[in-house]
């Protein structure tokens, strides 16, 4: 794992069984917020994560609460999840925005790419 990677998950909140923590954040980095063709881990989108009592519970924002491609983006989420949860497993999505998202929240490979 690279380093920006390894920056990114870092600053993902994560309760669950340690071995799991990289394959799920790896999964949540497969997803792509279709908008500015970035991950959602780079974005600074996944707020949380938890995984316990067979449900990988995962806290997400978007970059504006009118998102239309949110639906999409929560799609995405559960499909990587389930590719890589344990069968019988359930993935509980919860949108918030709150905090609000800002650009601080992007990693630096995000922010360079956006040139900022």
């Amino acid at each position: 794992m690279n380093e920006s990677r390894a920056a990114a998950f870092a600053r993902i909140p994560y309760e669950g069984p340690p071995e799991w923590r990289e394959p799920v954040l790896e999964a949540l980095a497969r997803v792509v917020d279709p908008e500015i063709a970035l991950t959602i881990v780079d974005v600074g989108l996944v707020y949380g994560v938890r995984l316990q009592d067979r449900i990988a519970s995962i806290l997400l924002t978007t970059t504006s609460a009118a998102c239309p491609l949110a639906d999409s983006i929560a799609d995405d989420v559960e499909s990587e999840l389930m590719q890589v949860l344990p069968a019988g497993w359930a993935v509980d999505l919860e949108l918030t925005w709150t905090p609000e998202w800002t650009p601080e929240r992007m990693s630096p490979s995000a922010r360079q790419f956006m040139g900022w």
